[in-house]
């Protein structure tokens, strides 16, 4: 029997929407439970094919324990790996690299200094920094935000130099980043599960939490195409298995604001219900595949086509006039239907280019860090 074991915290509804809509399926050897640990032994296999991960990211404990399972060859979705070497700079020069727009940004050093460092622990960093080549650069107004950060906060608005070093000098120990603003004239949440399936949705930060996720649309359908394209593509080249993206339309050109949220919202009450049952019926799905195809004592993660790119060109590297190899598709981007559904040939709802059914007028134009 394989099992598919959820790792959560403190969410309530999705995990055991979750677990349900697994088991409910009734496939052969397969089952789902949520996961449970009494000892983590150096040798001792985990026991689980599949691993969906909702909180390792604020308990180092468990992304230690799933980076284990992992080298036992569990299927964790996201990869603990690259999860932990990722971060929202990083993720910004990745995208820009595959020629998807993103907002001009910069790095900024902390405005205190690091627990168990002195001045001396800065010798190669230029001080005063090129402040001014940095906001000739960026703009203003701006957004600063911390490098790893998210749920907004430390997020703060930027109108000139004396307002950054004002709110830097609030910022303590964080790492942050200097973000150039979008103006848009519309504004999407987009989730990916399986490097392919993509759920745009029409949404408003500036709302209220539970009705940020807007249920119509007046977005061009071809553009909303050019927008799940490129929320999968940009999925398949990080590596992320479950994710969300926040694209800002900006004269008709998608800009990629947010994309590092592997654990993205699932509460019903705020995504709404029909987003809600289109995660829980794909994750299911998903998780599901991931046990069909793994293969214990091996490699069962999602690499980025990126890092498949830089392994690929040192071999060839390496070897002088080796032929170069075809990219390898990633794990995770083979199509999520359901052993039913495969069985008739179709396809889950949700696809790469979904449009919202419904349409409404135009919002009036907003500003989005």
């Amino acid at each position: 029997m394989k099992k598919i074991g959820l790792l959560f915290g403190q969410e309530n509804g999705f995990p055991q929407a979750f677990i349900d809509r697994v088991n409910e399926k009734q496939i052969d050897d397969i089952t789902a439970e949520a996961v449970s640990i009494d000892k983590v032994l150096q040798g001792v296999p985990s026991g689980y094919a599949v691993l969906l991960d909702r909180i390792s990211q604020d308990v180092p404990f468990y992304r230690t324990w799933l980076k284990q399972a992992a080298l036992d060859g569990t299927a964790v979705i996201n990869n603990p790996f690259w999860w932990s070497a990722d971060d929202k700079f990083v993720n910004n020069e990745l995208a820009h690299r595959t020629g998807i727009q993103v907002p001009k940004t910069a790095l900024i050093p902390s405005r205190e200094l690091p627990l168990n460092t002195n001045d001396q622990s800065f010798r190669n960093l230029v001080y005063p920094f090129d402040w001014d080549g940095i906001f000739e650069h960026i703009g203003f107004p701006a957004y600063m935000k911390p490098y790893n950060g998210g749920g907004w906060k430390h997020v703060y608005k930027i109108h000139d130099r004396e307002e950054f070093f004002a709110q830097h000098a609030r910022t303590g120990q964080l790492v942050m980043m200097l973000q150039e603003e979008i103006k848009y004239e519309s504004y999407y949440r987009c989730y990916c599960i399986g490097g392919r399936y993509v759920r745009v949705i029409p949404y408003d930060p500036y709302q209220p939490e539970n009705q940020r996720y807007l249920a119509e649309d007046n977005g061009d359908s071809s553009l909303i195409n050019v927008v799940a394209d490129q929320v999968a593509r940009l999925n398949q080249y990080l590596g992320y298995d479950f994710n969300s993206v926040e694209i800002a339309i900006r004269n008709g050109v998608p800009y990629v604001i947010d994309f590092w949220n592997p654990a993205p919202e699932t509460n019903e009450k705020v995504i709404g219900a029909e987003n809600f049952e289109w995660v829980v019926e794909t994750a299911a799905t998903y998780a599901i595949q991931r046990a069909q195809q793994q293969t214990p004592g091996t490699d069962n993660l999602t690499w980025g086509n990126f890092l498949q790119h830089a392994i690929q060109g040192q071999q060839t590297a390496i070897v002088p006039g080796a032929k170069k190899a075809a990219a390898k598709k990633p794990a995770a981007v083979s199509p999520a239907k359901t052993p039913k559904d495969a069985k008739q040939g179709k396809e889950p709802e949700g696809h790469v280019g979904e449009i919202p059914a419904k349409k409404t007028v135009a919002k009036k134009t907003k500003k989005k860090e």
